[in-house]
């Protein structure tokens, strides 16, 4: 580049050309001084919305170059186009002044006239960005930009977006406006949409396409006018006064930030290579035009978070003219200041630093004492990418003492120690010791050793008042900030910055009320401390210890012991895989040695060459100096070599005569087929979920791309760069440095790193960095190789449309498009896998009513076509983030319709389903203003409850509602309680719904009897309201005998008890009045009087009796909800008196007047009041005086009633977009209720379809589970409405529920259904054969069996994505869960012992037989074959099966093959030890971006043992001895926990995070030994013997911590006998609060 201006200049630069447009953030430098000539900016923006960031990099521009030209013949295209549209308007004067400026520069080029070029690309489309490809015939000889075409064509090929005009702020605006807009490449992608749907299209979707391999990657590349889309767009050319601006998009990362930073990022062989083949499309299509890159590295490649690569122009490219190179070589030497009086002048003019950053020569000047100790800091922030300017990573330095007094060499008060960090000495080894044993996570430090807070409150009066209200607090308190040095000291715990060492500048305020940073007293100006507090920094003192805080800072004491051992182990990102552009490098693995001091006298100059030895007269002082010295100088030595990582390099030197002659000649494109439509694109987009090439695919690859070379030592030079960037990915390390290099290119001896890569990403490296340039492959060669799976080439051509510069509505439209042609489906699980972030981001956008069906259409296709872990990571997030989202959604909607749930539940499952979708479909029923999600919503709870079962919706649907009684739940969510309890029936009403209703109901009333606050208060009033609402539609579903007893009987009138309240508020009684005499006109008159009016008479003795009270207060937001009548307002009650007018004349209307009088002994003396105070009276006619106002609350249309309107919205969902299709296939294959139907006639029909449903269904399904209102204590009022599971607690009653005999011995092992409704047991059969049974839960019923082991069934796996059971007896058979047969058996016995697969088909016996061995040793014979446990992994969709003599098998179910087997080491007993429990960690509780796979495989052993196998290697990660009896089952709740019970009495909770020798969380108590234990949230229930004991998950600050287990026997429902069988299996229904055990008396047990 040009001449670099200092960071200040560059600012006022940007000022001076673009006002107030631009805001500068940071300079970018090349160096570790703050001097470049790029700059961050960002928009200003007037709304106050953050806009993005963009790249400004100032170029020179020699008016003699090709680009000055280029730009010329643009502006002055532009300049005749205003003129001609002007019509006769003046044209501005800075207008005349460019065409005099133009004019000027063209006139040395005779040949060159706008006609003959306009002429010469008449047939070229220019994109629609108003620039045409001039310059066919450039005149400039020393023009090298191309070796195919003419300039002016490449530099729009490469550039065809950017706007080329004179620099200003309204240009600027423009482009900004542009870009923001996506309308720059808007065009392509709706041209390729419409292809797609097939429809007609222009010329761009084809031109597209040839960019990105369709049909196929070309040698040559036809300049044309679309961008490639992996090369950086080129926003705006900006000419001005000898420079060109060139403004760019502002990428997030850079490819080096992700190898230092955030390495896990790449999270797999399949991402790196599918990152490179991005790299090499964008260099293909460079190539093609016959430009080299010339700077591809790291750092040159931009990233977006989804792996998207972005490779910029290089300015290489840019100023590859002679005339321009001489330019260039004229300021190579250095800096400069382009404004007077610049402050920065002079404040690094001492500095010795060069624009190199060799690191080795670096390193050794400094320890000569060439260089100071503030330049060293400098290079090491550099290599760590910390960078000037940037506060959020900003250069750091050590403080090196406190300013309490003068440093003084020969004094040690005031000065810092440096071998602990800032953040030790400020938190004091005590709190460290204590955050370190008590975190979850084990960790010193938990921030930054500079933090942004930190930066901005330093530079507090240097920045602008926006920044610190960003950044500091976003109200701005200047006195606030610290006001003296030693107070800043002493305020932070973070490291210094580099200013307080240069810059004096950083003391003065440039704000009026912040007064200035005060000095020690010992230095009497800002200047002088500088001074003072650089050369404390260049003392031998620090220079003594400096070495130190480099190891803390950028050394080995950032990981590992040394890091635990210096209380620097910092918290580890909570996010690994995601890209991070910020954080900390490690530069050295070993101690950094100190620096040589000025203390060696003669020596302090002499160099390793110089260093004469000792002769005979030398003193043995200097003899033991020079000793001393040696070895110094062999650590120095030594330690530099140790670091050649921190010299990489990427290029080697390009010799000028090597260099072929430019080319004139023609492109040679590949024939493009005649048509190009939407099955093209299927069939070129198709690929299997296919594995890497073999191996000699790849050397026949090599053997032929020999023949095809490359036309240029520069071009061969960007193919070396590629192999060496591949090799760095692989190996998290540069592959060359330039001593290896100087090896390699002398002898040809490759780095021994090479030997640690992959055997085929071997050989496409060799062939990529071979010595012969000539030899190497070209960019198209290399993406054409079998290196690139077919996957990878398929998310390419899906993914790259969606990176144009367009609109999201557009990205959407064609992700839409082309999935619903079968473009997922085509590529295949994986790569739809890989594309699904790209795409499922898009709907998360707010949509309209077209968009959103592009949305849904998206969702539906990647739920298809995903295997279920995916969609369960991918999937399911996003449709979470759309049902949480506020406002209306018409895609929301279309989400919470029957017909997709189903769909969510045919590829997750149940359990998955009410896990992470059913709570937020919950959320939507309050506090959502929009009606058509919330009617939705409701639509879906009451389809869905039959399908989930009773328990389920129990806990899952109507516990959460009530805990959103008062807190904003609808209407409809009401709706919801009601239309459950009329669809599951009478009995479920009582025993279910009624007792929470009274529950909610006391606790209202008893909260507003307590000292509560006004909060409390209104949550009160409001949950009533709901509750009595609730109650009105329920009524409608019971009969009259049913409502007497349950709503009238002594201790059930709830209304009663609502009613004799004095401070619930008007509304909550008024509402009370309502629904009871509504009740009273559903039981009819002679009930009524019976059971009713002897339980009002204390009420209406009081109001008969009391005087008239002031009126109470309404409660705020109380208001009576549901459909209000004609008149109702003017009858609204205002005191309690009121309510004799809303009782007595109702009643009166009801049962008749003289019975009312014979049954109320105060009659008198109430009409008497209601004459007096509100004219009533009884006319002998019957009816009352003032008419309406006794039948107004007489008969009050119910709320049953009510939501039958035709209006209803709920209604309208149902008949339309709703339940449309049954919900069941089993025996209960009942349709959902319609809502044209009232409540009683819906539970008619339930009742008459349960009793023809089946033989048995004179049972009532569920009719053992009991109501859950005896361990609920009602909604909090401070919690949050609804919730998941973990936010509901389970109380364990440890309670039988029923009880069956399942099997005639012990039942060994139980599995649990994903939909809770069925549950498989295992056990004993007679003749001690094994027998695994199904059972419906619903009724306790067996359905369904399988009989044919021979030997005791041991485990049962349910293999949830096929639908098959796996049961092991020894063999593992493997059947079909719905109708027992037997589908395959895989055994480990010799196939002349035993053939279990004499049944099956001829493949099935070889797939038996045959194993791929990997790690394979013979099993010898005997037991040891045996198959004792096993496990099924979801995410590998493989069974695991553990032997009897350690080894572990995997079996591929799906394809009914055996896989590996791992062998394990001998126990320290000397013999195999048998594997009793398998397990895998919870990937399911992994956020997307991390592996594909489970990382670890644990296994536990009757000896004891444990061990964790590598997932992918096989190898054995740790084994320990955990117990010291019979491990009985080991399971792993989370990613970081292993749980493991034994028969030693123990139930341990091993963190996986901690070092292995610290003891886990144990749990004692039991008196028996653990047989088995089942988790559910943070609960560990376990059974020894005949008893259960809980224990809890959450870890302890001791690491020697216990728990003690308080066991205790499980009892019937009355609590009058306990169970006294033995345990020998649990398993838990996490949704439906249940648990089950089996006993070894064949029983099994339904508990609570």
């Amino acid at each position: 580049m040009g001449k670099e201006m200092c960071f200040e200049c560059l600012q006022r630069q940007i000022q001076s050309d673009f006002s107030d447009q631009l805001i500068f953030n940071y300079g970018l430098s090349n160096s570790s001084l703050p001097f470049g000539s790029t700059a961050i900016v960002q928009p200003s923006s007037s709304n106050g919305e953050g806009l993005p960031l963009f790249q400004l990099t100032y170029l020179p521009l020699n008016k003699d170059s090709c680009l000055a030209n280029y730009i010329n013949q643009y502006l002055l295209e532009d300049l005749e186009a205003t003129t001609n549209s002007g019509s006769g308007h003046a044209v501005p004067v800075a207008i005349d002044q460019v065409q005099a400026e133009v004019s000027v520069e063209l006139s040395s080029d005779k040949t060159s006239s706008l006609a003959t070029r306009s002429s010469e690309c008449e047939n070229l489309q220019n994109g629609g960005r108003h620039k045409s490809l001039y310059g066919l015939g450039c005149q400039n000889v020393t023009c090298n930009i191309s070796g195919t075409f003419s300039c002016f064509r490449t530099l729009t090929a490469l550039a065809p977006v950017a706007r080329i005009g004179i620099s200003s702020s309204s240009l600027v605006e423009g482009i900004v406006s542009e870009f923001l807009a996506g309308s720059l490449e808007d065009h392509i992608l709706h041209s390729l949409t419409l292809m797609i749907e097939g429809k007609g299209s222009g010329r761009e979707s084809v031109n597209f396409l040839s960019l990105v391999g369709i049909p196929s990657f070309v040698e040559e590349q036809f300049p044309g006018c679309i961008r490639h889309p992996n090369i950086s767009p080129t926003l705006g050319m900006l000419k001005n006064s000898g420079q060109l601006n060139l403004l760019l998009p502002k990428m997030p990362h850079t490819l080096e930030n992700i190898l230092h930073f955030s390495p896990g990022a790449l999270k797999s062989d399949w991402h790196i290579r599918y990152l490179l083949f991005q790299l090499l499309s964008g260099l293909a299509y460079m190539h093609g035009l016959g430009v080299s890159h010339g700077n591809i590295c790291p750092s040159s490649i931009s990233l977006v978070d989804s792996l998207w690569c972005w490779l910029p122009i290089s300015y290489k490219f840019l100023q590859s003219s002679d005339s321009i190179s001489k330019i260039e070589g004229s300021h190579d030497s250095g800096v400069s200041c382009c404004f007077d009086g610049c402050s920065l002048q002079g404040l690094f003019a001492d500095l010795k630093l060069s624009q190199s950053t060799d690191w080795h020569s670096i390193f050794k000047r400094w320890w000569r004492g060439e260089i100071s100790n503030f330049e060293y800091l400098l290079i090491l922030n550099q290599l760590a990418g910390r960078r000037w300017g940037d506060n959020t990573f900003y250069i750091v330095m050590p403080w090196v003492i406190d300013f309490s007094v003068k440093p003084d060499e020969n004094n040690n008060t005031g000065w810092r120690d440096l071998t602990k960090s800032k953040w030790r000495l400020a938190k004091g080894d005590e709190q460290l010791d204590f955050t370190y044993s008590t975190s979850e996570i084990p960790h010193h430090v938990s921030d930054e050793c500079l933090s942004e807070l930190a930066v901005c409150s330093y530079k507090a009066r240097r920045l602008p008042l926006t920044v610190l209200r960003m950044a500091v607090r976003s109200v701005y308190e200047p006195n606030e900030y610290p006001s003296t040095m030693q107070r800043l000291y002493q305020w932070t715990p973070d490291e210094c910055i580099p200013e307080f060492y240069c810059d004096p500048r950083i003391f003065y305020s440039m704000h009026s009320g912040m007064s200035d940073l005060a000095v020690p007293s010992w230095a009497g100006t800002p200047e002088e401390f500088v001074k003072l507090h650089r050369d404390a920094l260049e003392s031998d003192r620090v220079s003594q210890q400096l070495h130190n805080w480099i190891d803390i800072t950028f050394g080995y004491k950032l990981f590992g012991d040394a890091a635990v051992a210096a209380k620097n182990v910092m918290l580890p990102s909570s996010a690994p895989t995601n890209l991070k552009s910020v954080g900390r490098r490690q530069l050295f693995t070993k101690p950094h040695p100190p620096r040589r001091l000025a203390t060696l006298g003669i020596y302090d100059k002499t160099s390793e060459a110089e260093i004469q030895l000792p002769t005979s007269d030398v003193t043995e002082q200097t003899l033991a100096f020079e000793t001393s010295f040696l070895h110094e100088l062999e650590e120095a030595a030594t330690f530099s070599e140790h670091a050649p990582h921190l010299d990489p390099i990427y290029h080697l030197d390009v010799h000028e005569e090597n260099i072929s002659p430019r080319k004139t000649g023609s492109s040679t494109n590949t024939a493009i087929p005649s048509v190009i439509d939407v099955n093209y694109l299927l069939k070129n987009i198709e690929a299997g979920d296919d594995v890497s090439a073999g191996y000699q695919a790849l050397l026949l690859w090599k053997q032929k791309c020999s023949c095809s070379h490359v036309y240029s030592e520069d071009v061969a030079n960007d193919i070396f760069a590629v192999g060496c960037i591949l090799a760095e990915l692989q190996l998290r390390r540069p592959l060359f440095d330039p001593t290896s290099l100087a090896v390699y290119l002398e002898s040809g001896v490759l780095p021994a790193l090479v030997q640690q890569l992959p055997p085929d990403t071997q050989v496409v490296i060799e062939s990529c960095i071979q010595k012969d340039w000539r030899r190497r492959p070209t960019a198209k060669c290399l993406l054409d190789s079998p290196y690139f799976l077919a996957t990878i080439k398929s998310s390419y051509l899906f993914l790259a449309p969606l990176q144009l510069i367009a609109k999201d509505e557009s990205r959407l439209h064609y992700a839409a498009a082309f999935a619903r042609r079968g473009a997922l489906k085509a590529m295949g699980t994986f790569a739809a896998e890989m594309c699904a972030p790209n795409c499922l981001k898009l709907v998360l956008n707010p949509l309209s009513d077209s968009e959103a069906e592009w949305g849904c259409i998206v969702l539906t296709e990647f739920l298809r076509y995903l295997k279920p872990e995916a969609v369960k990571k991918l999937v399911i997030p996003a449709i979470q983030k759309i049902l949480q989202a506020n406002g209306p959604s018409h895609l929301k909607v279309s989400l919470l319709q029957g017909s997709f749930v189903l769909d969510i539940w045919n590829r997750i499952g149940k359990q998955a389903y009410v896990e992470t979708i059913h709570p937020f479909v919950v959320s939507n029923l309050h506090g959502t203003p929009c009606k058509n999600s919330v009617a939705a919503a409701s639509v879906l709870l009451i389809g869905s409850s039959e399908e989930l079962g009773i328990p389920i919706t129990v806990h899952q649907t109507i516990l959460p509602l009530l805990h959103c009684f008062g807190k904003g739940l609808s209407d409809d969510g009401i709706d919801v309680l009601v239309r459950i309890g009329s669809l599951f029936g009478e009995n479920f009403i009582v025993k279910q719904i009624l007792p929470l209703l009274r529950i909610v109901i006391l606790s209202c009333i008893d909260n507003s009897f307590a000292n509560k606050n006004e909060t409390a208060q209104s949550w009160s009033a409001l949950a009533l309201i709901d509750c009595l609402m609730t109650l009105d539609g329920l009524t409608a579903s019971l009969t009259r005998e049913v409502l007497v007893k349950e709503l009238v009987e002594d201790g059930k009138f709830l209304y009663l008890q609502v009613l004799m309240q004095t401070n619930l508020g008007i509304q909550v009684v008024e509402g009370a009045v309502r629904n009871l005499l509504a009740l009273c006109q559903q039981i009819g008159s002679d009930l009524t009087v019976l059971h009713v009016l002897p339980k009002l008479k204390q009420l209406l003795d009081e109001l008969a009796f009391s005087q008239e009270k002031a009126g109470h207060s309404n409660i705020q937001g109380g208001s009576l909800r549901g459909p209000h009548t004609e008149g109702e307002e003017e009858n609204k009650i205002t005191s309690r008196s009121d309510l004799v007018m809303l009782l007595y004349p109702s009643f009166a209307s009801l049962l008749g007047i003289e019975k009312l009088r014979q049954c109320c002994a105060t009659w008198l003396l109430l009409e008497q009041l209601l004459l007096r105070r509100y004219n009533w009276k009884w006319e002998s006619a019957g009816e009352p005086s003032r008419s309406g106002s006794s039948s107004m609350y007489a008969r009050k249309t119910t709320r049953g009633e009510s939501l039958t309107s035709e209006s209803t919205p709920a209604k309208m969902l149902l008949n339309g977009l709703g339940w449309s299709t049954p919900q069941s296939h089993g025996k209960r294959g009942a349709k959902p209720p319609t809502i044209n139907r009232n409540l009683s006639r819906q539970n008619q029909d339930s009742a008459d379809r349960n009793a023809t449903t089946s033989d048995f269904s004179k049972i009532e399904p569920w009719y053992w589970f009991p109501s859950p209102a005896a361990n609920w204590s009602g909604p909090d009022f401070i919690g949050r409405p609804g919730g998941s599971k973990d936010e509901l607690p389970w109380k364990i009653k440890a309670s039988v529920l029923h009880s069956v005999r399942a099997h005639q011995g012990v039942v060994r092992s139980i599995a649990v259904c994903q939909d809770e409704c069925n549950v498989f047991t295992a056990g004993v059969a007679p003749g001690f054969k094994g027998t695994v049974q199904k059972w419906e839960l619903s009724r306790i019923d067996s359905i369904s069996g399988y009989y044919g082991h021979e030997e005791v069934v041991n485990d049962i796996s349910l293999l949830a994505s096929s639908g098959r059971v796996a049961s092991c007896d020894g063999t593992v058979h493997v059947w079909n869960g719905q109708s027992g047969k037997l589908i395959s058996v895989f055994s480990e016995l010799p196939t002349n012992s035993v053939n279990h697969t004499s049944s099956l088909p001829k493949a099935s016996k070889l797939n038996v037989e045959q194993a791929n061995m990997l790690h394979f040793n013979p099993l010898s014979g005997g037991d040891g074959n045996l198959y004792t446990s096993m496990y099924y992994s979801e995410y590998l969709d493989n069974l695991i099966v553990g032997t009897g003599n350690g080894s572990l098998r995997f079996i591929d179910v799906r394809q009914g093959q055996k896989l590996h087997l791992w062998r394990c080491e001998a126990t320290e007993s000397n013999f195999p030890s048998l594997i009793s429990s398998i397990c895998s960690c919870a990937s399911t509780k992994q956020q997307y971006g991390n592996p594909q796979y489970p990382s670890w495989v644990a296994v536990g052993q009757i000896s004891g043992h444990c061990r964790l196998f590598d997932v992918r290697s096989g190898k054995i990660i740790s084994s320990w001895q955990a117990h010291d009896g019979f491990v009985t089952k080991i399971a792993t709740p989370e990613e970081h926990l292993l749980v493991s019970s034994s028969l030693d009495r123990t139930l341990r909770i091993w963190d996986l995070r901690r070092n292995w020798k610290s003891k886990p969380l144990a749990s004692r108590g039991h008196t028996d030994g653990v047989s088995d234990f089942s988790i559910w949230g943070q609960n560990v229930i376990s059974i020894s013997r005949s008893k259960i004991g809980l224990s809890s998950l959450a870890s302890s600050s001791d690491e020697d911590a216990q728990q003690f287990v308080t066991p205790q026997y499980l009892y019937t429902g009355d609590r009058e006998s306990k169970n006294a069988s033995v345990l020998s299996s649990i398993n838990v229904l996490p949704f439906s609060r249940l648990f089950v055990v089996g006993t070894e008396d064949g029983h099994l047990k339904i508990c609570c």
